[in-house]
């Protein structure tokens, strides 16, 4: 999955990072309302404090508190086994973060299928539900890394087991119902994690996941790729592509002083042609993924007659040629690992560009140190995408009319039960519940509320009354995009 498919908009659709400044641990702000203790102290009675009970857990430690009024907000290191089928083997510490509201409010287990923000967010679920959230960074994304790295280990059914334990080792405190959500690669994660755990959570919604079932078939993206937006806005797009490799020469040239100008080197991919051409037939692919139609007018009319330098802005602000540089891609290798070995990765045929490209959609492998050894296995994606047309439960897909990623997705089938799959007209791969038609916005949000155990008996009798709990807050439901560009979902 490159640009798109090398990394997410792990979309934090879902994690809204707000600005918060930092605290030391158990530190609290006078200005926090009675209520802010709620749930603090234990079921049983003994008035515990909710950091003391957190912290009580086998091997849970506190990283840091920060404080947000209404909440708690906890970052937190877990010990997990490197490998789950065999515990001694050895173990690593994983970030978690816990936006803490109320023991007797429903909780959200939130991935991006990356790293964890570590400023206080809310997912659009938990605000929704108006509960607390669970936040996981996922295996390998440093500092959640085992030394050393048996990268062998990096797989979905070990993720899975990762979230499981967080969940059961929990549970003991947060009781009510839970919810599983993540966008995009964590959309993807909330699925498999219900896929091998699929009693543990009581609902799923996953945004913007892809559900590349055979890998080296892609002609949907093609059919995508053939009518999206208006034929205006794809023949801009497609000209300035076309024309940044007809201009490869003197791109190539000021690529290279951009590179020596800020440190950048291209030994994971080999080359910086190569590099270069990865970052080229990005951006179309990269545009409709971030981008509106809306935004088309920004995109130079007439490519050929365009200044090199009106190319090269477009390239770089749509798809970033800092993307494919070493320092670029180091964050993201678990992702590339996944990809060239369990995930799959899109290949389009970019027909308009003629023979000018010299290496096609570069696959997972180009992305991924030499070091690390991978091996593809075909059955993993079958296996999930089976699972969720027989045995979906409880799930809610939203996706954007206008991303990529939507053109292979997950379609609940007949054995599937309270399960839906939603559009939202003319979005992107920030697509979300709120940006629905009304009535699916009523219907997806209801079903939300109805899983969470929480939905008012007023959207008991008419779903069409279904709006979130809590009250949107700019800070805390502040959309954070966290894998700007790249080819990675």
């Amino acid at each position: 999955m490159r640009k798109a498919f090398r990394g997410f908009l792990s979309l934090a659709v879902l994690i809204g990072t707000a600005g918060v400044t930092g605290a030391s641990a158990g530190a609290a702000t006078a200005a926090e309302p009675a209520a802010f203790h709620s749930g603090s102290a234990a079921d049983d009675g003994t008035g515990t404090d909710i950091k003391d009970r957190i912290l009580a857990i086998p091997g849970m430690s506190l990283i840091e508190e920060k404080p947000y009024p209404g909440y708690r907000y906890f970052v937190l290191n877990y010990t997990q086994p490197i490998d789950h089928r065999h515990p001694s083997k050895g173990t690593f510490q994983q970030r978690i973060t816990l936006l803490h509201k109320d023991t007797s409010r429903p909780t959200v287990f939130f991935t991006s299928g990356y790293n964890v923000s570590t400023n206080p967010g809310r997912s659009e679920p938990t605000r929704i539900v108006d509960g607390n959230q669970v936040s996981l960074e996922y295996r390998y994304f440093t500092p959640s890394r085992p030394a050393p790295a048996d990268w062998s280990k990096l797989d979905i059914r070990q993720a899975a087991g990762d979230q499981h334990r967080v969940f059961t080792a929990l549970k003991r405190i947060y009781t009510k119902n839970w919810l599983a959500t993540g966008g995009s690669k964590g959309g993807m994660t909330a699925t498999y994690f219900e896929r091998y755990y699929p009693e543990d959570m009581d609902g799923v919604v996953a945004y913007v996941a892809p559900n590349d079932v055979v890998d080296k078939e892609d002609s949907a993206y093609d059919r995508f790729f053939e009518n999206v937006g208006t034929k205006e806005c794809r023949d801009r797009l497609n000209g300035v592509q076309r024309e940044a490799l007809v201009r490869r020469e003197p791109m190539e040239k000021k690529y290279e002083e951009y590179a020596a100008a800020n440190g950048y080197t291209f030994e994971t991919t080999g080359s910086l042609d190569k590099a270069y051409e990865a970052v080229v037939l990005d951006y179309v692919w990269a545009y409709w993924q971030y981008s509106l139609l809306s935004d088309c007018d920004t995109v130079p009319a007439d490519a050929k007659s365009a200044p090199d330098q009106a190319i090269w802005d477009s390239i770089d602000s749509i798809s970033g040629f800092s993307t494919y540089t070493d320092q670029g891609l180091e964050r993201y290798t678990p992702y590339y690992y996944q990809a060239g070995t369990q995930l799959g990765s899109p290949d389009i045929r970019q027909p308009w560009l003629g023979g000018l490209s010299r290496y096609g959609y570069q696959p997972p492998r180009t992305f991924v140190p030499r070091s690390i050894p991978m091996k593809f296995q075909p059955s993993v994606m079958r296996d999930v995408d089976n699972w969720v047309k027989r045995h979906a439960d409880r799930m809610l897909y939203v996706y954007g009319e206008n991303d990529p990623w939507g053109a292979e997705r997950f379609r609940p089938g007949a054995g599937s039960r309270d399960s839906y799959v939603m559009t939202v007209p003319g979005g992107n791969h920030g697509a979300s519940v709120a940006g629905l038609a009304e009535d699916d916005r009523a219907k997806a949000t209801a079903a939300v509320l109805r899983w969470a155990g929480v939905a008012p008996a007023a959207v008991r009798d008419d779903p069409a009354k279904a709006k979130p709990l809590a009250k949107f807050d700019a800070r805390l439901d502040k959309r954070d995009v966290l894998n700007e560009r790249g080819l990675r979902p």
